[in-house]
């Protein structure tokens, strides 16, 4: 389940990344006052504002995954289905990032999130029945 984990948190930080370029250039072109970020105010420019709640995104449901994930490291509960699992997760979410960061197609973000969402949901059931039959 590690390598899974790993792979969110660079999701995450590659988003993150993103998004402070964004800002950056941004507040370079004149289109954001830095003011702004002190209470996150005030108008700021669609792909931004894009970037920003993706990134709000990968610390919801993906807290669930990391929350299942050093459950299963400190329990050693590493079943092959729980690791083919975390990493359909994983792919789920960059997909998910992927489209809400370029197109923005709703409906496939919304069938990458769900994947996503099914996956969390597949990995505490396998988890739990894994605990259960111990």
């Amino acid at each position: 389940m590690l390598y899974p984990l790993f792979a969110m948190v660079l999701v995450t930080f590659a988003v993150a990344v993103y998004l402070f370029r964004l800002r950056v250039k941004a507040v370079k072109s004149g289109e954001v006052r830095l003011s702004q970020f002190r209470l996150n105010n005030g108008e700021i420019p669609e792909s931004m504002a894009q970037a920003a709640r993706n990134y709000t995104n990968l610390f919801e449901v993906p807290m669930l995954f990391y929350t299942a994930g050093a459950i299963a490291i400190a329990l050693g509960i590493q079943v092959p289905a729980m690791i083919i699992t975390a990493w359909i997760f994983v792919l789920a979410r960059i997909a998910h990032s992927w489209i809400h960061l370029t197109s923005n197609n709703v409906i496939h973000r919304m069938r990458a999130y769900m994947l996503g969402n099914i996956c969390v949901l597949v990995i505490w059931g396998i988890l739990v029945a894994s605990y259960a039959t111990r």
